[in-house]
């Protein structure tokens, strides 16, 4: 459909140009000569303005490619390095608009002169833009998160990926990205440099010993750990009684994880504990309902 609708514009501009050369030239209008010389003189200010924009959009790109060899190590020097790509390709715009309209003959200095009024209302009307931009500075200079940062904000929890002048770009488990405005970084959640627990919450029988069975924890625990090493932080932790539920006795343990580890880890422990239940003898119950007839 839209491939429709843009041959039908395209046709369309095309008879309207048509239509208007030839009237053109059949009243006199245009004349061969002077259409040539602008021709010439268009076609001379074109190729610069493109020289001009490939030399710019080069440079930029060999900025880019020296800084993606860079491999920093810290979340720090990601987020440097992430805003300096930004950074890079505004100026690139910049560069290009302003010199192109140097090239095409426009006074740069005078329109800036005469935007006095002008910019005022343009201010105001930008005025998210510029609070984007300022929020960016004090989100770098601050340190308030980073490239590599697991955050949540507005209950959107995920790996801060890039940070930008105006926006910041955060992917969470399922590859999904959020990208918010700057300035709407705002009671930010950031768990990256501290240790997370994973909890879980297991059911045994009212009829299990539940003394005898907390003397087996220690061992089972530190198996669980051994076995989970590469996720687990330390041995797992047995909390204690957490609910006495209608047809169980619910258990809290908790494990000292990384950020990133916080949900799988809660995953392991619950599978780990179910199966270590079982090989104690312990099964856990399921929910029951006594009937008594009168």
């Amino acid at each position: 459909m839209k491939e429709k609708q843009s041959i039908i514009k395209f046709l369309i501009l095309a008879v309207i140009l048509a239509v208007a050369l030839t009237a053109g030239f059949a009243t006199g209008a245009m004349k061969t000569a002077a259409l040539t010389a602008d021709w010439t003189l268009s076609l001379r200010a074109i190729l610069r303005l493109a020289a001009m924009a490939a030399g710019v959009l080069l440079a930029e790109w060999v900025a880019e490619f020296f800084l993606t060899l860079c491999k920093p190590r810290t979340h720090r020097a990601r987020s440097i390095l992430s805003i300096t790509r930004s950074l890079l390709r505004y100026a690139a715009a910049i560069v290009i608009l302003c010199c192109g309209l140097h090239l095409l003959g426009v006074n740069i200095l005078a329109i800036v002169a005469s935007l006095g009024v002008l910019a005022l209302i343009v201010g105001f009307a930008a005025d998210s833009i510029i609070a984007d931009l300022v929020t960016g500075v004090f989100i770098l200079f601050d340190s308030q998160y980073n490239v590599g940062d697991i955050i949540e904000v507005d209950g959107f929890r995920g790996v801060v990926t890039d940070i930008g002048i105006r926006t910041t770009s955060i992917t969470d488990a399922s590859e999904n990205i959020k990208i918010v405005n700057n300035a709407d970084m705002r009671n930010i959640l950031n768990r990256s440099d501290h240790v997370s627990k994973s909890f879980c919450d297991i059911s045994i029988p009212y009829t299990c010993d539940l003394e005898a069975l907390e003397e087996k924890f220690p061992s089972l625990l530190e198996e669980i750990r051994q076995k989970r090493a590469d996720v687990m932080l330390d041995t797992p932790v047995y909390l204690g009684v957490q609910q006495l539920a209608d047809s169980a006795v619910v258990l809290r343990f908790c494990v000292d994880v990384k950020e990133k580890d916080i949900y799988g880890g809660a995953r392991i422990l619950n599978r780990d504990l179910l199966l270590g239940l079982r090989q104690l003898g312990v099964e856990c119950p399921f929910p029951q309902l006594d009937v008594h007839s009168m």
